[in-house]
């Protein structure tokens, strides 16, 4: 196998390859404003690194968020469009999942918070559960002020950039910053595995079981509308 794995919801535009065995090639470029500038090049490069092309890839999965409306969505139409050019499926997962993942791939155990940029002094949050054998999310994605997240939480240690945007809320921040496409694609691997009805098969699975389908996590509204239709006559 060889699974692309993509994720514009942080401020790293980030992908990451993956044989089924490890990561063997990842990109990402720190930018919260151009998302699609980088994301075509950064697939190039991880493709090209792993001496791969794009028909080599059978497997894709995204990052849905929480994110920003205008970033997320270019990492989720990317990915569909690179997945139906070459029939391929494609698979999305939460991206604070990610966050999680790697702070547990790094050795970290026990309690954590994800909590990302939001903007609009906001965050995007989600607590965790770190065992021995996987990082579980014990509470679903949400968006507020740091400083109105639950007491409990917010004395928990804190992956991503929300402490270093809110330290007098968030004051025990923890690595990862920003989701890496590496540990995304490590996490989708794994799911993979877990729910494949078959030994030895990397097969379908319906979302739901292991994966959360491709419905963005935007959580509120974009920033830009369609305005309301004029009540105004255009005639005379």
């Amino acid at each position: 196998m060889l699974l692309l794995a993509i994720d514009t919801s942080t401020t790293a535009i980030t992908v990451g390859l993956h044989d089924g065995s490890s990561v063997v090639a990842e990109a990402a470029t720190l930018d919260a404003r151009a998302h699609a500038e980088h994301l075509a090049p950064n697939i190039r490069d991880v493709l090209a690194s792993a001496g791969a092309e794009p028909g080599d890839v059978t497997d894709v999965v995204v990052g849905i968020g929480p994110g920003p409306f205008t970033g997320l969505r270019v990492g989720i139409v990317t990915g569909r469009t690179f997945a139906f050019a070459l029939g391929l499926p494609v698979r999305g997962l939460t991206s604070l999942d990610a966050i999680a993942h790697e702070a547990w791939l790094g050795g970290r155990r026990g309690e954590l918070v994800v909590a990302t940029d939001a903007r609009r002094k906001e965050v995007y949050a989600a607590a965790y559960v770190l065992g021995d054998d996987r990082a579980d999310r014990v509470t679903e994605p949400a968006v507020s002020r740091a400083g109105d997240l639950p007491a409990e939480t917010r004395g928990l240690p804190t992956a991503g950039r929300g402490p270093t945007l809110y330290a007098e809320a968030l004051p025990h921040a923890v690595a990862p910053l920003d989701v890496s496409g590496g540990a995304l694609a490590d996490l989708a691997v794994r799911r993979l595995r877990e729910t494949a009805p078959a030994p030895g098969g990397l097969q379908w699975v319906d979302p739901g079981h292991g994966f959360d389908g491709l419905e963005p996590l935007y959580l509120r509204r974009p920033d830009a509308a369609p305005a309301p239709p004029s009540t105004k006559s255009t005639l005379g």
